[in-house]
């Protein structure tokens, strides 16, 4: 099994920390950090959490910490679908609801599609009328059969999924192969990207636009994701709320055509 300092020195890599500035973060002295991962020091439970926390370590991957440095894990782990979360998919429920006629979509760190309103669904249906694969919009971005070929913008937005996904699974030492496959699928889209033009790089923004155009209709939409606060049950801290809206007035009643379509609609 990994060291604790060795997982430690690839998290704090991986988010571009110099060990001064996590030790900055953290309140630890560098030295003290130093010896850490070198293994000449043994941290704290406290101290293990701490980093964690400084590095933004996602829960699944801070018990992974925990276990490394000889402590049990302190993070649970409740199906979404389970009693424990009955309110939390109520609450998850009247948000759909109330989000109308906007798209919503409830989704996992893999962008698994765990749940949706009507008006996502429509969009979807519309959009990408050749899909049959998983229920993952991060797929459906990626792929031919998806909604790639219904995205002016392909390329940023593309290289916005590959991006997402690098980070929220790239770094974590608790991959499954589900995990594994989606960050083939981004690999893939990389290599795909760097021999395509690029579209003009934008700064960092929580508007993503995105340029549906299909059969004439053209919807300018950007999307926003909202996550459930500061949460210790790593279903929850993983669960993303993505919404879309229109852009603007023409997009508005452009979405509005697609309303009541069916898939297969041509």
């Amino acid at each position: 099994m990994e060291s604790f300092g060795a997982m430690l020195r690839g998290w704090r890599t991986a988010r571009g920390k110099s060990q001064l500035e996590l030790s900055l973060v953290a309140g630890v002295s560098s030295r003290h950090l130093s010896f850490v991962e070198t293994g000449k020091a043994k941290p704290s439970r406290e101290m293990v959490l701490t980093l964690s926390e400084a590095l933004a370590v996602p829960l699944r991957d801070r018990n992974v910490l925990l276990n490394a440095a000889g402590f049990a894990p302190v993070y649970s782990e409740s199906p979404l679908e389970g009693s424990a979360l009955a309110e939390v998919r109520a609450a998850l429920s009247h948000i759909l609801d109330a989000s109308e006629p906007n798209p919503t979509l409830v989704v996992n760190r893999r962008y698994d599609i765990l749940l949706a309103n009507e008006a996502a669904l429509r969009l979807v249906e519309f959009f990408a009328p050749r899909w049959r694969g998983k229920n993952n919009i991060a797929l459906m971005v990626l792929e031919d059969k998806g909604l790639k070929p219904s995205i002016a913008n392909w390329t940023e937005v593309a290289g916005y999924v590959v991006r997402r996904l690098q980070e929220e699974l790239g770094a974590s030492r608790s991959r499954n192969p589900s995990d594994d496959e989606m960050l083939a699928h981004a690999t893939r889209t990389e290599e795909q990207l760097r021999h395509l033009p690029m579209t003009p790089t934008r700064p960092p923004a929580i508007l993503v636009p995105l340029q549906f155009r299909r059969d004439g209709l053209e919807v300018d939409m950007f999307t926003t994701i909202t996550t459930l606060g500061t949460p210790l049950d790593i279903t929850l801290h993983e669960l993303r709320i993505e919404t879309l809206f229109p852009a603007n007035e023409t997009a508005r009643k452009s979405f509005a055509k697609i309303s009541g379509k069916r898939r297969g609609y041509s």
